[in-house]
């Protein structure tokens, strides 16, 4: 197997590089010049340990423990590249924890709504389900300590422990009298990393990946099989917002589509191991139906390798914003003391050759800035320039700067009004009262519910009463102006409440700009897919021999 042109290095500032796995750092430093020549290393590490010692000994106030260390660490890592990074052994357990898709505790998702720990979702199947933990209740006691003044952190290490300890909790529900005291046992839950698939319409298949962990290539082929047995015919593939995660678990997704023995990636570095390549290994052969691929700003690393191969190979049409590139390979090292370093050792490539990290800023702080902005680093190469390439069928694509959407769309923005009535949270806690206290209920079921609106003058002035009663920011006034926008929104958040976040999800999706602009775009991606199924070899295989032909 050949791959495309030899990877050509676009102009960069400082090195280049990018961590595949969860985990940023965002901390504003100068990337340094490189040192002319090369110092003994028992030299750096003495000279180092005298600068320690000298602070640690002499400096004006007294340094925490570790604090040192961990800075010194930090500032020789940032003078690398905005994502070659140090993590202390928490935070390495945390992020090793969603990357494992697993973790053992009682199965709710939370946040502070008005200063009380509130349910947001029991997820389904485990102990707080099946203990009847709702939507909007707010857990004011952990084994008889007040949450009032608990971060976050302390939440969760009260909260999990060992599966089958128990954990007692006092829960204060909207309407309810008196505490509701419970004792929940804790169990192994999982981490879905594809938390939302469903039929839209008749044959459209939707699935949402928010993160590459262990388990996401056999959750999504477990989810592409149902739906296919429900109709499916064609699949909208949702990347937006998704940073990327296992590699592997990448190259598992993008098997589902490209046929068996065809490359999906491949890497080129200095040290051993970190040039390979990575081919689709589908057992019985990729699902041929047309695909359409979401992605936007937030769609990095992993989420960028599986839209690029779908890119190269015409098996998808990707539609909505010039991804964020973040395209090198970085390798775990764990240190003694459990933390880990995360070390830049190459660079990912597309099948067609091109890289997906874009260019440096020179601090981080305008790197991830530029990542999020509407400019595409794409463009300058625009057309046929270093940075073009060619997908299997011979169209012409773009590398350097992320993955270029082959159609362009935009996400709907939201007024400063309505951006204060999501900071505030008065939907869902609305929502939660409405349906607690109020004893708000649906008899007609989800579907019907999902198909009709819901929101009627009643609910509509009761949610007006709600926000009058708490001195809400924004009068009765300004709210009727936005009453379309919140009356979605109270669908959206009562649904949830009502019957979790699969039913919460399909309601905001209907009012998802980006989405509906995808939904209109299977006809292409029906072209699309029999023009690369017509090419029987590689339009960059075809270039490549035409230039060594010619030198």
């Amino acid at each position: 197997m050949s791959f495309g042109p030899q990877p050509r290095f676009p102009a960069v500032r400082g090195l280049v590089a990018i961590w595949i796995v969860l985990g940023w750092a965002l901390v504003a430093a100068p990337l340094g010049a490189q040192t002319p020549a090369a110092a003994d290393p028992d030299t750096e590490r003495a000279t180092l340990e005298d600068i320690l010692d000298l602070v640690r000994n002499n400096y004006v106030e007294e340094i925490p423990p570790n604090a040192l260390l961990d800075g010194a660490i930090e500032g020789l890592l940032r003078r690398l590249d905005p994502h070659s990074n140090y993590v202390d052994a928490r935070r390495y357990e945390q992020m090793s924890e969603r990357n494992r898709g697993e973790y053992d505790g009682i199965g709710i998702s939370f946040g502070s709504n008005g200063g009380s720990l509130t349910v947001i979702t029991a997820i389904e199947g485990t102990p707080s389900d099946r203990l009847g933990v709702r939507a909007g209740d707010r857990i004011v006691k952990i084994e008889g300590e007040s949450t009032a003044a608990f971060s976050e952190q302390e939440v969760l290490d009260r909260l999990r422990g060992p599966d089958g300890t128990m954990v007692h909790v006092s829960i204060q529900r909207p309407g309810a009298p008196d505490l509701i005291e419970m004792a929940i046992p804790r169990q192994r839950i999982p981490i879905k990393s594809v938390p939302y698939s469903f039929l839209i319409g008749r044959d459209i298949g939707y699935v949402r990946i928010i993160r590459f962990s262990a388990t996401t290539g056999h959750e999504l082929q477990s989810a592409l099989t149902q739906l296919e047995a429900s109709g499916m015919k064609r699949l909208l593939l949702d990347l937006r917002g998704n940073p990327g995660g296992y590699l592997e678990q990448a190259v598992e997704v993008a098997q589902q589509f490209i046929p068996d023995g065809q490359v999906v990636v491949y890497t080129r570095g200095r040290v051993r191991g970190a040039s390979e390549e990575h081919y689709a290994a589908a057992s019985g052969g990729p699902r041929n139906l047309p695909v359409v691929v979401l992605v936007n700003h937030a769609t990095a690393s992993a989420a960028e390798i599986v839209a690029g191969a779908l890119q190269d190979w015409d098996r998808g049409l990707i539609v909505g914003q010039t991804t964020f590139g973040k395209g090198l390979v970085q390798r775990q090292y764990r240190l003694r003391d459990g933390s880990a370093v995360f070390l830049t050792v190459g660079r990912y490539y597309t099948p067609s050759g091109r890289l997906i990290q874009r260019p440096y800023a020179p601090d981080k702080i305008t790197y991830y800035a530029e990542g999020y902005d509407d400019l595409d680093p794409n463009a300058e190469a625009h057309p046929d320039g270093d940075s073009t390439y060619r997908t299997a069928s011979g169209r012409p694509v773009y590398g350097g700067g992320g993955i270029t959407p082959d159609v362009r769309a935009a996400p709907e923005s939201l007024t400063e009004v309505e951006q204060t009535i999501v900071r505030s949270n008065v939907l869902f806690a609305f929502a939660t009262d409405h349906v607690g206290s109020a004893g708000y209920t649906y008899p007609a079921g989800v579907e019907h519910y999902l198909a009709h609106d819901p929101v009627d003058e009643a609910i509509w002035s009761a949610f007006l009463s709600y926000c009058a009663g708490r001195s809400f920011e924004l009068d009765q006034a300004a709210l009727t102006a936005e009453r379309a926008f919140i009356t979605r929104g109270l669908k959206r958040e009562i649904a949830g409440v009502l019957w979790g976040p699969v039913a919460r999800y399909r309601v905001l999706v209907g009012d998802d700009q980006q989405l509906a602009a995808g939904l209109q775009l299977f006809p292409q991606a029906s072209e699309l897919l029999a023009r690369g199924a017509g090419a029987t070899v590689p339009a960059w295989q075809t270039s490549a021999a035409q230039e060594s032909s010619n030198r």
